[in-house]
């Protein structure tokens, strides 16, 4: 509980109007010291807010999102050098004590942030030249069906497959385009994109590698790779086909195609030949399917090993169309591709994981997680349910690092030894808990930047949908635990 000294507070004022200077005021704001991470917790509920209601104000995300982060940062700052964020603050964060020193931090905090929007920046690249190439045209092939429920349900089982195999954000991308091929309207493939992010998450949930919360897990020791799978892809199966059941009762009767598969096959790149096009795909798609080993046997973020994928595909694509005009239209080149990447998407990306970061910093996330602990009892299914929960409003990856922060692997302890209940959960937790709103997950930010998905939408008529499947699968969890 916040708790300030109202006749500290209330001499501190008297101060201030009896000296008229500087330090007094700088004093009345030191006794209110605690009031700061107060306000940085504030801003960043506003600015969701302001996020959930875009649909109502009409105010770009993006444009929230960077003011969200300049915000919260800023009075960082100031209660930082001001000594107003001191040892001993209500969450128990050190400040800085010099402007050189609050410099690093944020380019710290910038360089985490960066890894992830490096990685979508060179995904998005990767993904999109491999679809001009005709890449992507036997996976769109694969599922393709004039029936809307069939397409639902192929869909979300490749989408499923591939994210616990490349991670979500990479399968929720590939997904999006390949549904935009295949359905032109916005309003047709509303509830398609909402599956995908469903099933990306639910996914990457039962893998070592489809996830990055499963890949620190992993890499921590807290879980094994065959634990993980064995005890965790049938919740996570429940989580993504009950939701599925629910979401196919608004899609209703065919499509009218307009071509033929022949028609599409026939349509596909003149510019490049069947070699060509192979090559690009195997290079781009087989590159990405290989950045979580790169990442596991070097230990460099895993955006190193997309930017290898993407210059490989560069150098592939200029040796293909070296004798082409640079400006040809059918030379396809990356460097015209990267002029066509949504930086909308991007600066909201850096402006929610920058604004992310300050909750960090002021240990907001730990001192949560230590609170569910102590009122939970630490009841393994308690505190991983609301743990994934809250990665639906924050992102997992600190809630995740908090967690294995707060709990040490002990074998003498069955839920916290490695492949514990409470090990396992939380990989199921926090990969599948986020999907509850759409800004909770990599998949849900980049598809509602790409297909321009309101949370206000999403929240009315997916949450409740997603929570179905989220509880199910614990439900599921602790049966299978039951019984065998």
């Amino acid at each position: 509980m916040l708790k300030i000294d109202v006749r500290l507070t209330w001499n501190a004022y008297i101060f201030c109007l009896n000296s008229h200077s500087f330090y007094g005021i700088i004093y009345f704001f030191k006794t209110t010291m605690t009031v700061f991470p107060m306000i940085i917790i504030a801003l960043f509920v506003v600015g969701y807010a302001f996020i959930a209601l875009e649909s109502v104000t009409k105010i770009n995300k993006a444009a929230i999102a960077l003011l969200m982060c300049v915000f919260c940062w800023s009075f960082y700052a100031i209660g930082g050098l001001t000594g107003m964020i001191p040892e001993g603050n209500l969450f128990g964060q050190g400040g800085f004590q010099s402007a050189s020193e609050l410099g690093k931090l944020v380019e710290e905090c910038l360089g985490e942030a960066g890894t992830t929007l490096f990685f979508l920046m060179g995904a998005m690249t990767v993904v999109e030249i491999v679809d001009q190439h005709g890449g992507l045209n036997f996976v769109s092939d694969l599922i393709m069906s004039r029936h809307k429920r069939k397409l639902l349900w192929r869909m979300v089982f490749m989408t499923a497959l591939l994210s616990a195999v490349l991670d979500n954000l990479t399968t929720s991308i590939v997904m999006v385009m390949i549904l935009r091929k295949l359905i032109p309207d916005l309003k047709d493939r509303l509830w398609y994109d909402v599956a995908v992010i469903l099933a990306a998450n639910s996914g990457g949930a039962f893998s070592p590698i489809g996830d990055v919360t499963t890949i620190m897990l992993w890499n921590g020791k807290q879980i094994t790779a065959g634990g993980v799978i064995s005890h965790v892809i049938l919740p996570s199966l429940i989580s993504f086909v009950l939701p599925t059941l629910l979401i196919s009762r608004h899609l209703h009767g065919a499509f009218v195609l307009s071509t033929t598969k022949e028609q599409r096959a026939a349509a596909r790149p003149s510019y490049c030949t069947r070699r060509q096009r192979t090559e690009i795909f195997i290079i781009g798609v087989g590159g990405l399917c290989l950045v979580p080993l790169f990442h596991l046997y070097t230990e460099l973020p895993p955006f190193m090993g997309i930017l290898f994928v993407l210059g490989m595909l560069w150098i592939a694509t200029e040796i293909f169309y070296r004798k082409k005009d640079e400006n040809d239209p059918m030379a396809k080149r990356v460097s015209m591709v990267l002029g066509k990447i949504d930086l909308t998407t991007i600066l909201f990306f850096l402006g929610i994981l920058m604004a992310v970061s300050v909750l960090g910093r002021i240990n907001a996330l730990t001192t949560l997680g230590t609170w569910l602990n102590e009122v939970s009892g630490g009841d393994s299914y308690l505190v991983t349910g609301v743990i994934g929960i809250l990665s639906s409003i924050v992102d997992n990856v600190p809630l995740v690092a908090a967690s294995m922060g707060m709990y040490d692997v002990t074998p003498e302890v069955a839920a916290f030894a490695q492949d514990g209940i409470f090990w396992q959960l939380l990989a199921y937790c926090a990969g599948v808990g986020g999907s509850m709103l759409i800004i909770g997950s990599a998949a849900g930010v980049v598809v509602m930047g790409l297909e321009e998905i309101s949370f206000g939408w999403y929240m009315k008529h997916v949450t409740w949908i997603a929570l179905v499947g989220y509880l199910a699968g614990m439900a599921v969890y602790a049966l299978q635990t039951f019984v065998f």
